[in-house]
């Protein structure tokens, strides 16, 4: 019986670790409630569903346990496909998404804070303080520990 309990309570930790790196996501609609509990830096991660250096980052840079315990500690982390169909609302504003051709377009979310010298390419992260004013942007893909550096950064000098 002390053989069972044991190996029950290795299952039990291997699963709690694995599920450690699981990164914990929050809309837009969220925030103003999120930030009146406890005001946090906003990540936002600006993404296409063709984007190759977009899908490398979510599958690499996203699933590092460093990166995702980070965020999920000292951020709320959002993810937003630039091309969303959806109606966004924040601050009393509603964003929209823009159509500019058959079956192209942007979102006006993803282009207010994706837009970096006057151009908006993917992937982005912009990173938005608890008045949702942009503190941060980068423009290209991160690897894991370059953002793990970005991160501890930007959370020591929001303290």
């Amino acid at each position: 019986m002390n053989r069972f309990i044991q190996l029950m309570l290795l299952i039990l930790v291997l699963g709690i670790q694995q599920g450690y790196g699981q990164l914990k996501t929050f809309q837009f609609e969220q925030l103003d409630s999120l930030q009146h509990e406890n005001q946090r830096l906003v990540a936002v991660f600006i993404h296409t569903d063709w984007c190759k250096y977009c899908a490398a980052m979510e599958n690499t840079t996203f699933t590092n346990k460093k990166v995702a315990a980070l965020l999920n500690d000292k951020y709320y982390f959002i993810d937003l496909n630039a091309e969303e169909k959806r109606n966004i609302e924040i601050g009393g504003h509603i964003f929209s998404y823009k159509p500019s051709g058959n079956n192209t377009g942007i979102h006006e979310l993803a282009e207010q804070l994706g837009t970096v010298d006057n151009k908006v390419s993917y992937p982005t992260l912009c990173f938005l303080n608890a008045r949702n004013e942009i503190v941060f942007q980068y423009n290209q893909f991160m690897s894991a520990s370059d953002l793990t550096h970005v991160l501890n950064k930007l959370s020591d000098s929001n303290r």
